[in-house]
């Protein structure tokens, strides 16, 4: 049963961020050659009905794609609000994770349920919940397994889960503190051999867009794309032959880590570091995605490296100082 109200060729992708401007991109390229279909993109309100300079560029950049804009709270708008609003379109994608805080994902895909959307991309851009499970010390995982729970407990709404994941950036976040390109320095998590798959956003939109034009159809299904799988140790090769030079190797053991989160319980990014340490769940072989079975090209992490600027090395730097 499919919702009679919704349009078909309409799509509605949540949130317009790194993620969200990619995927419209890669969608609005494919509907160049796919017919007229309609692509809006939902926004938070403007703050006193007054667009700021950088909201006004994000409107242009949406306008000259012929993006359509929608607007609402994730946060404050109810289940109710966000299934009227759902309801007009028969694909949603929601690209927008976890900043609306716990349980914005809960009432998100609530609302997709109840709207009757014919077809959902969940915020499932990341790891595979279904390995990783609960009580990986991460909540906003645990509540990543309970939409999985709830789109697999109907038929009325077709769901594609697209697993991704590590954003290939987040590799190299200096708040994420695995990489430090300038000090020369590669943190492991758990053991040197755990592997890591890695995408970049601009990859994850053509993929999902690609998907949901595959035919024969893809529904219900976990879909699994990889820019890269790579092991902490092949990480550390990868930094050094950017840098050539060696790097620092330093290895946060199990213990370790498990330390860390109970001294600093509210802390994300060490609950992350905890999440991640392990052999399972969040990598997986590029010979078995999507896109090495079609064929379609990826930046792994050495190309994206190559197009980022080589930084000196700190020994460097204090001379020219």
């Amino acid at each position: 049963m499919s919702n009679t109200k919704s349009k078909p060729n309409a799509t509605l992708v949540i949130g317009a961020g790194e993620l969200g401007m990619a995927m419209l991109r890669a969608l609005n390229e494919r509907r160049g050659s796919t017919g007229d279909q309609s692509l809006t993109v939902l926004l938070r309100p403007l703050p006193a009905g007054e667009a700021t300079g950088s909201q006004k560029d994000l409107a242009e950049k949406l306008w000259k794609i012929g993006v359509e804009i929608v607007r609402a709270d994730l946060v404050t708008e109810t289940k109710e609000g966000l299934a009227a609003i759902f309801a007009d379109f028969g694909t949603v994608i929601c690209c927008t994770g976890f900043v609306g805080g716990p349980g914005t994902q809960r009432k998100i895909t609530e609302a997709v349920l109840e709207a009757r959307v014919e077809r959902y991309v969940p915020w499932q851009f990341g790891v595979d919940y279904d390995i990783v499970g609960r009580g990986s010390g991460q909540e906003v995982f645990d509540e990543q397994s309970d939409v999985r729970d709830m789109l697999r407990a109907q038929t009325r709404t077709h769901w594609i889960i697209v697993s991704t994941g590590m954003f290939t950036s987040f590799l190299f976040e200096p708040s994420f503190g695995l990489v430090d390109l300038v000090e020369g320095r590669v943190h492991a998590l758990g053991n040197w051999k755990n592997r890591l798959t890695v995408t970049i956003p601009e990859d994850i939109g053509r993929l999902t867009s690609a998907i949901l034009a595959q035919e024969p159809r893809i529904d219900d299904a976990v879909v699994f794309v990889s820019g890269d799988t790579l092991s902490y140790e092949q990480l550390a090769d990868t930094v050094e032959r950017f840098l050539g030079r060696p790097v620092e190797r330093v290895l946060w053991s199990m213990a370790e880590l498990r330390s860390e989160v109970a001294r600093h319980p509210d802390d994300g990014m060490r609950k992350y570091h905890l999440a991640f340490a392990r052999d399972t769940g969040v990598a997986w072989d590029k010979e078995r995605t999507f896109n090495f079975a079609q064929g379609i090209p990826v930046t792994d992490v050495p190309t994206w490296l190559e197009k980022r600027e080589c930084p000196p090395s700190p020994a460097t730097s204090t001379a020219a100082a």
